[in-house]
């Protein structure tokens, strides 16, 4: 690529160099979508697991399958991450205690279920391809479906709002201050 810069500059063909286009959308394409969770929480230790997980996406006409897959997947491991096991901690004065990765937790491979992964795909009307954007479609329902399915597992506990993260320790101590108040 450089070399064909390169030698276009040297022929003065700087024509070959720029190069643009427009174009102008009439409508805008919205991708639409449903994630599913089922969690089991240890009451003893507060520790919440996603045992099953399944997504099913409208993304319009795909040029990609296997990527918009793997970008979904990706995003649903990160939510399951800021809705399990993030928690950004402060001192008294302001300063961050989670700065590093060996005090902040991350979700690895272990802490995710398999995905189901499903589309039923709508061509857009708003462009040509028929396609709709995907980017946050996996970051953004998974945080809903945990806290759903985490809400939904604590309901019976007499818990009737639960609030991200649930890191084992919070979790535990909803159980724990319900527990107390029951008595």
């Amino acid at each position: 690529m450089l070399e064909a810069a390169a030698l276009a500059r040297e022929k003065g063909r700087e024509d070959l160099l720029s190069w643009s286009a427009r174009t102008a959308i009439d409508a805008r394409s919205y991708p639409n979508g449903a994630h599913f969770c089922e969690v089991e929480i240890d009451p003893e230790t507060g520790v919440t697991r996603v045992v099953k997980y399944t997504v099913v996406d409208d993304f319009g006409n795909l040029i990609n399958p296997m990527l918009a897959e793997g970008q979904v997947h990706g995003g649903v491991v990160q939510g399951l991450g800021q809705a399990l096991t993030e928690h950004t901690v402060y001192d008294e004065d302001g300063q961050l205690l989670t700065a590093t990765f060996m005090d902040y937790a991350m979700p690895r491979a272990k802490d995710a279920p398999w995905i189901a992964f499903d589309v039923e795909p709508v061509p857009s009307t708003g462009n040509p391809m028929g396609m709709k954007g995907c980017g946050e479609a996996g970051t953004v329902g998974s945080m809903a479906a945990v806290s759903n399915a985490v809400q939904d597992a604590l309901w019976d506990k007499g818990i009737r709002q639960a609030d991200m993260p649930f890191t084992p320790h919070r979790v535990w101590q909803m159980l724990a201050h319900e527990a107390i108040a029951a008595e």
